[in-house]
């Protein structure tokens, strides 16, 4: 067997050698000389070159010489080049890497959150995504934080991105709700805090929030009525007689003092941490009539003991 594969290379090697003479690949001038070389490769492996029978049972046509040697030339040449990195046990390394360092930093823009160092808390929490960029969390807090420095659009924006990745968590839809409310958005305020209520029926944010969206949309169709809700019942702070003069009272030096020793009180300092909250106390020190319209809000106390007994948009 290893006799035939010998001769079939030496018939391989004469009929490449007697191609290059008929292709002009050799000279015609050294044409004997290759001539007498087919015969001595005959003879040293027992091939009789001229006998076309024998040459046949040899041959390894269709397939030729050259290209044979192609095929080991390209074999090695792939054989040559690096290897790929095993993606299998490096990424999966890799990316529990990034998800912890994300925590770690999430962790510490919770604390922002709770110091009121609402930039440092932003920086903290786009830190995180930069390491994990699928988490609807560091969006949904990136959002809050954003709400609580007045960024309203960006907090909007961060919150959008939060139910794209995770359109079954609610908080996301909270906060998405309450930086359309302080936008005066009321329709998209009202749908996010439905969607949101649709995964989280107990939700007492989402509650308010939707109250008070759907509160502004009355009194937008309605402004004659804007001020008394529905059901034609004057709005007021509960407990005290319908129909006081509000602009009278806020005139009075007595109620004003008692005010004032209110604001020092660290809950109230705290529930005006709230963007939404801090508004309506500039409209009220603009127009003192404001403040019936706003008492008429029936989501106002709701959401003034939420924040009292929770704090301000508690981080995830």
């Amino acid at each position: 067997m290893a006799d035939d594969k010998r001769k079939r290379l030496a018939v391989a090697i004469c009929d490449y050698l007697n191609e290059s003479v008929s292709s002009g690949v050799i000279k015609q001038e050294d044409a004997e000389g290759i001539e007498v070389a087919v015969q001595c490769i005959g003879e040293a492996f027992g091939v009789d070159t001229s006998d076309e029978k024998q040459v046949a049972e040899y041959s390894i046509k269709p397939v030729t010489l050259p290209k044979i040697f192609d095929i080991f030339l390209a074999t090695q040449q792939k054989a040559g080049q690096p290897k790929p990195a095993d993606k299998s046990t490096s990424a999966p390394v890799q990316n529990v890497d990034n998800k912890a360092k994300a925590e770690e930093l999430k962790a510490a823009g919770n604390k922002k959150m709770t110091d009121k160092n609402y930039t440092e808390a932003i920086s903290l929490y786009s830190q995180a995504i930069a390491f994990d960029g699928d988490n609807a969390i560091y969006y949904s807090n990136r959002a809050a934080a954003h709400t609580q420095a007045g960024d309203f659009q960006s907090a909007v924006s961060d919150a959008q991105k939060a139910t794209d990745i995770d359109p079954k968590y609610s908080k996301a839809y909270s906060r998405l709700a309450q930086a359309q409310l302080c936008l005066n958005n009321y329709a998209e305020a009202k749908e996010a805090a439905e969607e949101g209520l649709r995964l989280e029926p107990g939700n007492a944010a989402l509650k308010n929030t939707l109250a008070s969206a759907e509160q502004k949309l009355r009194s937008e169709s309605n402004p004659s009525n804007a001020a008394a809700p529905s059901g034609g019942a004057r709005g007021g702070i509960p407990g005290m007689p319908a129909g006081m003069d509000f602009g009278a009272m806020l005139n009075n030096p007595n109620f004003m003092q008692m005010a004032a020793s209110m604001m020092n009180n660290p809950a109230v300092g705290q529930m005006m941490q709230n963007p939404a909250f801090a508004q309506m106390a500039q409209q009220v020190m603009s127009d003192p009539n404001a403040l019936q319209s706003i008492l008429s809000d029936p989501s106002l106390a709701g959401a003034a003991g939420d924040m009292l007994k929770n704090g301000q948009f508690p981080p995830s």
